[in-house]
């Protein structure tokens, strides 16, 4: 009887024990529950900055896709060249040595292929062309403008890989791109540099031979772009062209240039689908505000762009528009820089009118041109 009682006694606590314990976990679990639920709560009222952060993150730590895109487009990308001495074969051991090496961009697969006018020339130009797998082919220009840096040359041959276009109109600043060419020479061909989009719509003064000029309306990126990338393309995550890598600043690293692709994307799109392109001609040449202030510091406007030059065999010479006119609209639509202008006149064909709106001394003329044959 007694031993009886002695273990009656010792169960007492271990039963308390564990009804405390099952009490305890019970308000832990509530009191976490409840941690969970007001940091929820928290967390949503920043859900956007918190979601683009993750979305952002998860796109660019697929570093695979990434790298079979760029495989995929370092297929698309050429080497352009040019025999400075006549006579030099580009076989030659010494090849290397004779050539303005380049890089262009395949757009489409019957053989167009965009690149610098500096590395093709102008037009009716022939130029070497060296594709992915090693084969040399006769390159011949079918249009070039020096002004933009731009040509589109032509190689005879068809089912080639090429690069779709992107749109360059709605490229972000510091969003990511790539750079691809021919930094030094062949050995060094096809290479790939990253970057960021660090500046839109920059302009740059170029002096060349005691003469100075102006582009205008560029993507500057962080990428790295040596010589040879000259004409090579700027292209976004998911591999589309959005703009031709053409200038770098030499007493500035980490500062590289593009022409944006919509510049031209009338012509490539004429060229590739009808075989031609006719290009209209206007004989103009503006600068925008921005170029201007380096001309004219009292010169002050604040949209349109500034006539300082017509050519005299141009349609605008016929007409009534003067050097120093600010030419604000072309049918109706805004312009701020000479490219918009550029772009909108590749639209047209020889013959059509357009109507141009100018400024002069603060009143508004409307001025139809009849365009003619380039």
């Amino acid at each position: 009887m007694y031993r009886y009682e002695k273990r009656k006694s010792k169960a007492k606590p271990v039963i308390g024990i564990i009804l405390l314990m099952m009490v305890v976990s019970a308000i832990s679990i509530y009191l976490y529950d409840m941690y969970i639920n007001i940091n929820v709560k928290s967390e949503g009222k920043s859900n956007s900055n918190a979601g683009n952060a993750i979305r952002l993150s998860t796109v660019s730590d697929d570093s695979s896709e990434i790298s079979n895109t760029l495989e995929d487009t370092t297929k698309c990308v050429v080497g352009i060249s040019k025999i400075k001495n006549k006579g030099d074969s580009i076989f030659d051991m010494h090849a290397t040595e004779n050539l303005s090496l380049g890089t262009g961009t395949i757009i489409s697969d019957n053989g167009y292929i965009v690149t610098n006018w500096h590395l093709a020339g102008n037009k009716y130009s022939s130029c070497y062309v060296t594709l992915e797998n090693g084969e040399v082919y006769n390159g011949s220009t079918v249009w070039a403008d020096s002004n933009l840096d731009l040509a589109i040359v032509k190689i005879n041959e068809t089912g080639l890989n090429y690069l779709k276009l992107g749109d360059s109109e709605n490229v972000k600043l510091g969003e990511r791109v790539y750079a691809i060419g021919n930094p030094i020479g062949i050995e060094l061909q096809r290479t790939v540099t990253s970057g960021i989009i660090s500046g839109l719509n920059r302009t740059i003064k170029l002096e060349e031979e005691e003469t100075s000029s102006y582009m205008e309306g560029l993507i500057q990126t962080d990428a790295s772009i040596n010589q040879g990338n000259s004409g090579g393309p700027l292209i976004n995550e998911q591999g589309e062209v959005i703009g031709v890598n053409s200038v770098k600043i030499e007493s500035a690293e980490g500062i590289g240039f593009a022409v944006p692709i919509n510049v031209i994307k009338p012509i490539i799109e004429s060229f590739t689908t009808k075989g031609e392109f006719e290009e209209a001609y206007l004989g103009i040449f503006a600068y925008d505000k921005e170029v201007v202030k380096y001309l004219e510091n009292d010169l002050d406007f604040n949209n349109g762009i500034y006539v300082v030059k017509i050519m005299a065999d141009g349609p605008v010479a016929k007409t009534n528009i003067k050097i120093g006119d600010i030419i604000t609209k072309i049918d109706g639509n805004t312009i701020n820089r000479m490219s918009e202008l550029r772009s909108y006149i590749y639209t047209k064909t020889p013959g059509d009118k357009v109507t141009l709106t100018i400024i002069r001394n603060s009143k508004e003329y409307q001025i139809d041109v009849n365009l003619s044959k380039q």
